[in-house]
């Protein structure tokens, strides 16, 4: 049986309830953020969770970006830390093929199947999507500008990069193939993009050696 909830504010107890949330979806996935779920581990009756979170819809959605766009300002950051744009380039795409990030992937794949009955994720989805384009753009505007890289579009080779990324990231969920491989196939194919000879971006280095705590790490 539930205890007796201790007495906090409203914004404590909505707080406690987007941390159980998160946690949950770290845990199990974003489909197991669930009315009695996170009542169970707030440790709290579910109409209380229901009285300051409604919409579990809407608590699903903002548990999804809020670990996912963690992720991205942790991605942001890495890249920050390299000199060129092709080392920012290798240590972003390196990181996220990470075994180490097996909980946001899961997270994600779910969330393209969830959101087609949750329309307030779905807007989340494409939200997160559109930033990570704007991200990968950002880094393929500054390898072209300083020659690095030739592209006549980065945004559009920014969403093909997004695509080959969640698609072997898919894969990782069920081991095909080993993250090294992911890698190495995943770099060919921008190197292609980008007019780079073979090896290029891999020659510039891919340690992503880092905490993958997600959401303050993932």
């Amino acid at each position: 049986m539930p205890s007796t909830p201790t007495r906090r504010s409203a914004a404590e107890r909505v707080a406690q309830i987007a941390d159980a949330a998160r946690a949950i979806a770290i845990e199990s996935g974003l489909s197991a953020v669930t009315l009695r779920a996170v009542a169970s581990e707030v440790g709290v009756a579910p109409a209380l969770v229901a009285h300051y979170a409604p919409s579990m819809d809407d608590l699903v959605a903002d548990t999804f970006a809020a670990v996912v766009g963690d992720e991205l300002a942790e991605v942001i950051a890495l890249a920050a830390d390299r000199g060129s744009a092709a080392d920012a380039l290798s240590g972003v795409l390196a990181s996220l093929l990470d075994d180490g990030r097996a909980e946001v992937t899961l997270i994600w794949v779910q969330s393209w199947s969830l959101g087609r009955r949750n329309d307030a994720l779905a807007a989340r989805v494409r939200e997160q999507m559109d930033a990570w384009r704007v991200f990968l753009g950002g880094i393929l505007e500054r390898g072209r500008a300083a020659g690095e890289f030739r592209c006549a579009d980065p945004d559009a080779i920014a969403a093909q990069t997004l695509g080959m990324v969640d698609g072997l990231n898919a894969h990782s969920l069920v081991a095909w193939q080993d993250a090294s491989e992911r890698v190495r196939l995943l770099l060919r194919s921008i190197e292609a993009l980008l007019d780079l000879p073979p090896g290029a971006l891999a020659a510039t280095g891919g340690d992503t050696s880092r905490s993958h705590a997600p959401g303050g790490g993932t």
